[in-house]
């Protein structure tokens, strides 16, 4: 005989140990019941849980056998979340505070209180530790995708290196870039030093004439918190 479907709503969530805390109602009784956040019962990838996240979910006895707890918890829908989309499509900025779990950052968005994983770039300097719970501004990521809306930070600290290519992409100016490393599909290139590296892409030809620790005259063609591509200067 197959468990019974519960619904419930997540009401707290423990990232340290991995844990959130489901309440539901049964036989018109107020119950709670703890679930694994990173159970690994399907192939999927563990969703990450919210405050106020609507799922369902079955029971079983728990591996000591002492209590109840829920599996096969599914995410249903988050109702704060839906607000917070409809907010961010007129005006994309809302304040909360920083935490860090482990080494990942999050943003706990200071009316909801739920919490968005925090999208740094590369070239980004992260927030100095005393930072955190301290108030800061951010904007929503990824609002095509509610259960994987993530924050990013609304001002941004890059390194000097990063500055210097958002000056040579405006400015179309020539790089000097040093070959860091090749594979059989394309070539690696640092950029202003170590701290850049970008990927170049070149004919088998071409390839056969660079080695690691030459100089290429590179163009900046596209540039990204994310991304930076190049290609060959034509000078």
């Amino acid at each position: 005989m197959e468990a019974q479907i519960y619904k419930g709503k997540i009401s707290y969530v423990n990232y340290e140990k991995h844990f959130a805390t489901i309440d539901y109602l049964y036989n018109n009784k107020h119950k709670s019941v703890n679930c694994k956040t990173n159970a690994a019962e399907s192939s999927k990838k563990p969703h990450h849980y919210r405050i106020g996240d609507g799922v369902s979910f079955q029971l079983k006895l728990s591996d000591r056998g002492d209590k109840m707890t829920a599996y096969n918890v599914t995410y249903l829908h988050n109702e704060a979340i839906s607000l917070l989309i409809q907010k961010a499509e007129i005006e994309n900025r809302f304040s909360g505070y920083l935490k860090k779990i482990d080494d990942n950052y999050f943003v706990k968005e200071w009316d909801s209180y739920i919490l968005f994983p925090l999208v740094l770039s590369p070239w980004e300097i992260p927030p100095a530790e005393t930072a955190e719970n301290e108030p800061i501004n951010f904007s929503l990521i990824n609002l095509e995708k509610p259960n994987a809306i993530k924050a990013a930070l609304f001002s941004h600290f890059y390194i000097p290196e990063y500055k210097k290519a958002e000056f040579y992409f405006e400015k179309q100016f020539d790089v000097e870039a040093e070959v860091a490393k090749i594979t059989p599909h394309a070539v690696y290139l640092n950029l202003f030093g170590d701290k850049i590296q970008t990927k170049l892409t070149v004919t088998p030809e071409e390839m056969e004439s660079i080695k690691e620790g030459d100089i290429i005259t590179v163009l900046i063609t596209h540039l990204t918190s994310s991304k930076i591509v190049v290609k060959k200067s034509s000078v």
